[in-house]
């Protein structure tokens, strides 16, 4: 992968990351609300999934991963990148235990967390497969 190719998902995933927040402020202030926290966190584990796989689309060919290693190493970094997000943010700036933002990775509890991050990871890979008709 190359540095301009880094650095455009670098800035794919910024948008990512704004669209994040604002899944994770509609889920808190509007669905649980509603439908209750149960059923928000799952909706809001597959819509963040779904904004991955579009803002994805939207952007592949500004993003210029020609090769299937390029499409991998960007999907890595777009997990590494949220992972420290999630538990950088999590733990340093709203003070929440290590223990409660591994929770998020348990999907027992409800929380998709994990397919978020799979998705992230497989993004590029399968938005070229879908382009590409193959």
């Amino acid at each position: 992968m190359t540095p301009s190719t880094s650095l455009k998902a670098t800035l794919i995933w910024l948008v990512i990351a704004v669209l994040a927040i604002a899944n994770g402020t509609l889920r808190e202030f509007v669905l649980a609300p509603v439908i209750g926290h149960a059923w928000a966190l799952p909706l809001s584990g597959i819509s963040l999934s779904l904004i991955v796989l579009l803002v994805t689309h939207l952007a592949f060919s500004f993003l210029g991963a020609h090769t299937p290693a390029a499409r991998w190493l960007v999907g890595v970094q777009w997990v590494l990148m949220t992972l420290l997000l999630e538990f950088g943010f999590g733990h340093y700036v709203a003070g929440k235990s290590w223990a409660e933002l591994l929770r998020s990775l348990n999907v027992l509890t409800g929380d998709l967390f994990l397919l978020v991050l799979l998705v992230s990871l497989l993004a590029p890979s399968l938005v070229a497969r879908m382009k590409n008709g193959r």
